[in-house]
């Protein structure tokens, strides 16, 4: 006893230190190579495996190249993507001059009330996509409130259009906004200060230094339109797309391989852009210099006004929107018995899936959002704050880059061929709820990484390196400093993850089991069978349930924020 008592004090010092490097480098080393095969079972094999699918000879299969040729060659595949393209290109065409406007009413203007317009233009976000869809069935339909309004039937070209123009224009509003949020006020004092006038201004100032993003969200909004099927299938009608013959191809045809083509095509835009987007971005350099200054727009009556009227219109297109699947979610039988009701929202008596599709969602969003969030921070740290192993590092960002590159209908159809395959001992997992988490994770993993790298690279180096100088264990330091210090943006990659994997549709179709359906999945499968009321009903469930649980979060968010985030706080008298 009293020879342990007595051992050396460098010698304890030594141990712990030893203790500590193991640890470290379990953390570091074991973390990297555990997230490497997590991307590479969620991410690329899928992929791999759709590949494999569309051009395989074996029977069953895509049929290999020259099936591939008969489809290209095809006149339907040419109306198909004929369609497919016009509708993408015209949703592109209006969503992002409309907003632009709106980001820069937002960001350069001094209209009252922006955090209210703001959040009203984030309503699509909360929704699924089938929702703008069956509001428009109701505002314009053969039996629509407003049907003479139009000339021609919502049925077609004109009822997709619209429906995904509501659908996208968020996505496009947060990339303009964050490019017009970077602005150097001494850049348009030196204008202002050489007679030029505003247009001027915004020509030779704010345009060059927006115009990548305008090509991002043009990129953004003409894929999620020529991917998406949610709002073709509710007003599509007789005008077919490509997204729609995929889907029908896997789900109603069991045709795998056509699917596999098709979701191969689809690739292809979404591929170009992504790369094109990536060019642009390296050519384009850096906006802001460090000695910049904050820019603050100058009173103008007249330019106020005018922005304020577009937000207004687009705001209350909005309203009117998600007002009408509201209403119609409460009428008793529409359009002859217009009482207000909550007859639909008593799933368990109609098709689709009913509270058990709720509750499914609900469980699939909350560990989305709980494992996603660690999951996906923590390999943001171990890739950004850590040395070594760069080869293992590269393959990590370059993985974690692939899911903003590939469409939810590519992804979900890459899983069900690589989980579904005889022989694969992860065939266990297929149509179980761990699949749909780890798919719906994967689909939104880049955003939410891209949110955690730009926290972490915002933190000085010197935090790491005062660890290692006091021996502390890295993953104590990254659980006691970094991640108080980044909570802001962890949470904001929870409440992503969440209303995400609520109103997720595209991947997580071909997934689910009558044990796990999921409530978007039960807004399609009630508006197939004619029951759009209860469809509406469940799409308005699942905004309230996405607003909700975001203000929910938000507000208790404070008091962890005040407590975490004491040191941001002014020090009295300063």
């Amino acid at each position: 006893m009293a020879a342990e008592m007595t051992l050396p004090l460098p010698a304890k010092r030594a141990r712990q230190a030893s203790r500590a490097e193991f640890g470290d480098r379990l953390f570091v080393v074991g973390g990297k190579w555990l997230w490497l095969l997590l991307l590479g079972i969620a991410v690329l094999l899928p992929l791999l495996a759709i590949f494999w699918r569309g051009f395989s000879a074996e029977a069953g299969q895509g049929g290999g190249w020259l099936a591939a040729r008969e489809l290209v060659a095809s006149a339907n595949f040419h109306w198909l993507l004929g369609n497919s393209l016009k509708v993408s290109l015209s949703v592109a065409a209006i969503v992002v001059p409309l907003a632009y406007l709106f980001a820069y009413a937002l960001q350069r203007t001094l209209i009252p009330g922006k955090s209210l317009w703001r959040g009203l233009s984030l309503l699509p976000l909360m929704a699924p996509s089938m929702l703008p869809g069956i509001a428009l069935v109701y505002l314009f339909g053969n039996q629509g409130m407003l049907r003479g309004l139009f000339t021609e039937n919502i049925y077609g070209f004109w009822g997709i259009v619209l429906g995904e123009v509501i659908y996208t224009f968020p996505h496009a509003l947060m990339i303009l906004l964050s490019a017009l949020s970077l602005a150097d006020a001494r850049l348009f004092d030196a204008a202002s200060s050489m007679g030029a006038s505003p247009a001027k201004a915004f020509r030779s100032i704010t345009w060059p230094a927006t115009r990548q993003a305008v090509f991002a969200a043009f990129c953004l909004v003409f894929t999620l339109t020529i991917t998406d099927f949610g709002v073709p299938v509710v007003v599509g009608g007789d005008y077919q797309v490509l997204a729609l013959e995929a889907y029908k191809a896997v789900v109603g045809q069991q045709q795998f391989g056509r699917g596999a083509l098709i979701g191969m095509v689809l690739l292809l835009p979404a591929l170009f852009s992504f790369g094109v987007d990536a060019w642009l971005r390296r050519r384009h350099g850096d906006s802001m210099s460090g000695r910049a200054q904050v820019f603050k727009p100058a009173p103008s009556r007249r330019r106020d006004a005018c922005y304020l009227a577009i937000v207004l219109l687009i705001c209350a297109a909005l309203l009117l929107v998600f007002g009408m699947a509201v209403y119609s979610s409460l009428v008793k039988f529409w359009p002859y018995n217009l009482s207000l009701s909550l007859n639909h929202y008593q799933f368990n008596d109609t098709a689709g899936g009913g509270w058990l599709a709720y509750r499914n969602s609900l469980t699939m969003a909350l560990c989305t959002a709980l494992i996603g969030s660690v999951l996906i921070f923590t390999g943001a740290y171990l890739m950004e704050k850590t040395s070594g192993q760069r080869g293992l590092n590269l393959a990590l960002r370059m993985l974690s880059f692939v899911p903003m590159a590939v469409p939810g209908l590519v992804l979900g159809l890459g899983y069900v061929f690589f989980f579904n395959l005889n022989g694969n001992p992860l065939h266990v997992f297929y149509g179980s709820m761990a699949l749909l988490v780890v798919c719906t994770i994967a689909h939104y993993l880049t955003t939410a990484q891209m949110t955690a790298t730009t926290a972490l690279r915002q933190l000085d180096a010197e935090f790491e390196a005062a660890a290692l100088s006091l021996k502390a264990p890295l993953y104590r330091h990254y659980l006691r400093v970094t991640l108080p210090i980044c909570l802001p943006a962890l949470l904001d990659i929870v409440r992503y993850l969440f209303v995400s994997a609520m109103t997720t549709v595209s991947a997580a179709i071909f997934l689910y089991s009558p044990d796990t359906i999921l409530a978007a999945v039960a807004v399609l499968n009630m508006d197939d069978a004619g029951n759009v009321g209860g469809a509406a009903a469940m799409s308005t469930l699942i905004l309230f349930t996405s607003a909700g649980v975001s203000l929910l979060l938000a507000w208790a968010s404070r008091g962890l924020l005040r407590r975490s985030q004491a040191w941001r706080q002014t020090a009295p008298g300063h």
